[in-house]
């Protein structure tokens, strides 16, 4: 059975309901699924008046647990195109692991959000995908076997370079049914590659 974990930065909870998704996806897939979460850079005093989400269920990770895994799915919002910094602040200490090649072979995806359709999302998964590519991963996006990445009847996330959903300039928006299910379809699409490379 093939590991896989989600690991993700949310500051207000849409990262965070993708990433239960994936890891659903991933589940159905037949792997043996952890979900955590990077540490949060923004002083707490800072957090709580922008009214982040606080009281988040994953555990925080450490750069060392990535090479127990043998597929890491990333999510992370954009931000002005870009991960986040606590994303990358975490990648960035990944050196040793780079050192070591302790990443290389492993399946990595990556998920995002974004406050409009067009605020960078595929941006941020293709610059996603060059970290993962100098870590060694073999990276993996949602192919357009996923229908629902098709859809115009509403306005959608998801993307071939990985799922994503659309927040809403106030971030009232949640993640829809379809971009749900385009990480889930993009987590068992993982798990399932995972399984085969380490069989």
């Amino acid at each position: 059975m093939a590991k896989v974990l989600v690991l993700y930065y949310s500051s207000y909870g849409h990262i965070e309901q993708m990433a239960q998704a994936m890891a659903e996806g991933a589940q159905a897939g037949g792997a043996d699924v952890d979900i955590k979460r990077v540490p949060e850079l923004v002083p707490e005093d800072v957090a709580q008046s922008a009214g982040y989400r606080q009281n988040q269920a994953a555990e925080i990770a450490k750069p060392a647990d990535l090479k127990h895994y043998d597929a890491v799915i990333f999510g992370t919002p954009t931000r002005f195109g870009m991960m986040s910094a606590q994303m990358k602040n975490f990648l960035d200490q990944c050196g040793s692991l780079w050192a070591n090649g302790d990443l290389v072979g492993k399946v990595g995806g990556a998920f995002t959000a974004s406050a409009t359709q067009h605020g960078g999302q595929e941006a941020t998964l293709l610059s996603f995908h060059t970290v993962l590519l100098h870590l060694g991963f073999v990276v993996v996006g949602l192919p357009y076997s996923f229908a629902g990445q098709m859809s115009i009847d509403e306005v959608n996330g998801g993307t071939p370079y990985g799922a994503s959903t659309i927040a809403g300039g106030d971030g009232s928006r949640q993640p829809s049914a379809n971009e749900l299910a385009g990480a889930r379809f993009q987590g068992e699409h993982i798990a399932k590659l995972a399984k085969k490379l380490t069989a």
